[in-house]
C-alpha cells in the first residue's frame, strides 16, 4: 500500500489536502483512491479498483485505508503549503525529462483505461490546458505518437 500527498489549497484559514492511495495485492489486483482531508473532515473522493470491488469488498474498503491514510494525514498539516503561495504542486522535471514522464503517465492512464489527460493533471499539478500542452510537446518529442496523420 503506497499513500502519495499529491498537493495542498490554503484559503484563508482552512488547508485541504489531497492524496493519492494505492492497494496493490499478491495477484495483481489494483485499487486507486484518492482522498481529501478538509480540516478534520476525511473522506474518499475517488476509487477505481481492477478487477471491480464486489460490494463485500467495497463495505471493507475504508478498513483497508484507515490506518496508512490516518498516518500520511495526520504528517500532513505539518508540511502545509508554501507561504504565500496559492498551491503547491508535485516536485516535476523540466525538459526533455519532464516530457518523457508526462508521455509514460499518459500511456500508463490509457493502458487502465483512465483519462490520460486527468492522469497527467493529477501527476504534474498543472491545469488542463498546461497538461495538453505538456502532452502535446511529449508527442512533438516522440515521446508519443502523432494525434493524426499528417498531410
Amino acid at each position: 500500500m503506497s499513500v502519495r500527498h499529491a498537493w495542498v489549497v490554503s484559503e484563508g484559514g482552512t488547508t485541504t489536502s489531497w492524496f493519492d492511495v494505492r492497494l496493490a495485492f499478491a495477484d495483481g489486483a489494483r485499487v486507486d483512491a484518492l482522498a481529501v482531508l478538509s480540516g478534520a473532515d476525511l473522506r474518499v473522493e475517488d476509487v477505481r479498483a481492477q478487477p471491480p470491488l464486489s460490494l463485500d469488498d467495497l463495505a471493507v474498503l475504508a478498513e483497508w485505508l484507515e490506518h496508512p491514510l490516518f498516518e500520511a494525514c495526520v504528517a500532513a498539516p505539518a508540511r502545509g503549503a508554501p507561504t504565500g503561495a496559492r498551491r503547491a504542486r508535485p516536485e516535476w522535471p523540466r525538459g526533455r525529462e519532464g516530457r518523457r514522464r508526462v508521455a509514460q503517465e499518459y500511456r500508463r492512464a490509457r493502458e487502465q483505461g483512465g483519462d490520460p489527460v486527468l492522469a497527467v493533471m493529477r501527476a504534474t499539478g498543472h491545469s488542463r490546458r498546461r497538461s495538453l500542452r505538456l502532452i502535446g510537446q511529449a508527442r512533438d518529442e516522440g515521446f508519443l505518437t502523432p494525434r493524426r496523420a499528417r498531410r
